[in-house]
C-alpha cells in the first residue's frame, strides 16, 4: 500500500534568480516531475505566489479576523510543494533527495500525509 508525502520546498525570501540561473533549475525540475509521473510516483505539484500574497484568517469569539501577509516573519517561506505516492519513507526520501539536488540550495521537507 502506498502513502503519500509532501516535499515543501523551502525558498530564501526575495527575488528569485534571474533567467540563466532559473531556466536550467526549471528544465531539470521538469524531467525530474516527468520522471516521477512515468514511475507513478507524482500526485501533483505547484508553485506559489510571495507571501505577501497571502491572507491569514483566525476565528476569534465570534469574529474571523483577516491580516494580510504571511501568519509569521521569516528569513524564508514555502515557494512550492509537490506531493507524491510512495511505499514507505525511505522512498519519499529518495524523491526529496532528488528534489533537494535539482533545487539546490534550497532545503526540502518530506512529510507523510495523513488518510
Amino acid at each position: 500500500m502506498t502513502q503519500q508525502y509532501l516535499l515543501s520546498i523551502y525558498q530564501p525570501d526575495g527575488e528569485a534568480p534571474p533567467p540563466e540561473v532559473l531556466g536550467p533549475i526549471m528544465e531539470n525540475l521538469a524531467a525530474l516531475n516527468e520522471e516521477m509521473r512515468a514511475k507513478g510516483a507524482w500526485v501533483f505539484a505547484v508553485g506559489l505566489h510571495p507571501p505577501s500574497t497571502a491572507t491569514v484568517l483566525n476565528a476569534k469569539d465570534d469574529d474571523v479576523l483577516m491580516t494580510d501577509g504571511p501568519f509569521v516573519e521569516g528569513k524564508e517561506h514555502i515557494g512550492g510543494f509537490t506531493v507524491i505516492r510512495a511505499a514507505d519513507l525511505d522512498e519519499a526520501l529518495e524523491w526529496g533527495r532528488r528534489l533537494a539536488t535539482v533545487l539546490r540550495p534550497l532545503s526540502i521537507e518530506v512529510r507523510p500525509i495523513q488518510s
